[in-house]
């Protein structure tokens, strides 16, 4: 019998608990680590009208182009060697979504926010900049202090769901990564109301400690819903050190009209 702690899932047990119009956050950065093995999963299913926040690749470009997409909430969207995601770019020139653009701190601290339950948290970094002309929405705060400064009130990034992809990961959901960077995808998990965590290998909780530094241990079990073991699974982007970008597939899929490419969205080479 399944222990009580035993959060794995499968692909497709995970992304059956979205549904239109939510929130979903998608971890990685531009074309490193993203969760492609979920993201397949959910373009094979019929989910729509989301509002997908991300620190963009090919996680926004494929939703995008699928048509899945309502706003989009990132600071840039790149495939990192190609410096524009090309369907997100067709995307955006047809008018196919509605796009908050926020700069990486603003977007940090939107999660951040998320993530300790706050309405929202002030910062400098707008202030001066076009940010603020492109988010007319966006309201500025003043310190209650003897200083006064004046802040830019980030509103949180709250989450329906979270998706995210690590190195190592246990059973009960505890996540390690192994890589250079760690991004946001702690605070992706922590800023949503579910957090699903693929995973190159399940490992035994102990062994979690033997195979990186303690701070490593990124994600915390308490702040997932579930876990999916997915080899593989960032694939055609990099999971340092496990592999490197996929530079072929990438630019098959950058160079590929979506209709064709959709017609035979490839899988990770585990899954095909």
């Amino acid at each position: 019998m399944r222990d009580q702690v035993d959060k794995t899932l499968t692909a497709e047990e995970a992304v059956s608990r979205l549904a239109d119009g939510m929130t979903l956050g998608i971890g990685g950065w531009g074309s490193r680590r993203k969760p492609m093995a979920l993201v397949r999963a959910v373009l094979r299913t019929g989910i729509t009208d989301l509002t997908v926040v991300s620190c963009g690749g090919p996680d926004v470009g494929m939703l995008a182009a699928a048509g899945r997409i309502r706003r989009l909430v990132a600071p840039f969207v790149t495939l990192d060697s190609i410096p524009l995601e090309p369907n997100y770019r067709a995307a955006r020139e047809r008018g196919g979504l509605e796009l908050t653009e926020l700069d990486e701190a603003m977007f940090l601290w939107g999660l951040r926010a998320a993530a300790h339950r706050m309405p929202f948290l002030p910062v400098r970094t707008a202030l001066g900049s076009d940010v603020m002309r492109v988010n007319p929405a966006l309201r500025t705060v003043t310190s209650p202090y003897e200083d006064g400064e004046t802040f830019v009130a980030v509103p949180a990034l709250r989450l329906d769901a979270a998706l995210v992809h690590v190195n190592r990961a246990d059973r009960r959901g505890n996540g390690q990564y192994l890589g250079p960077d760690p991004y946001f995808d702690d605070l992706f998990c922590e800023a949503a109301d579910a957090a699903y965590v693929s995973c190159e290998r399940i490992v035994d909780t102990a062994e979690l400690t033997k195979s990186g530094a303690p701070q490593t241990l990124l994600i915390s079990r308490h702040t997932v819903t579930g876990v999916v073991e997915a080899p593989n699974g960032a694939h055609f982007t990099s999971c340092a050190p496990d592999y490197g970008r996929d530079e072929a597939a990438q630019r098959e899929y950058a160079t590929t009209p979506w209709e064709q490419y959709a017609g035979r969205l490839p899988h990770a080479p585990e899954e095909r």
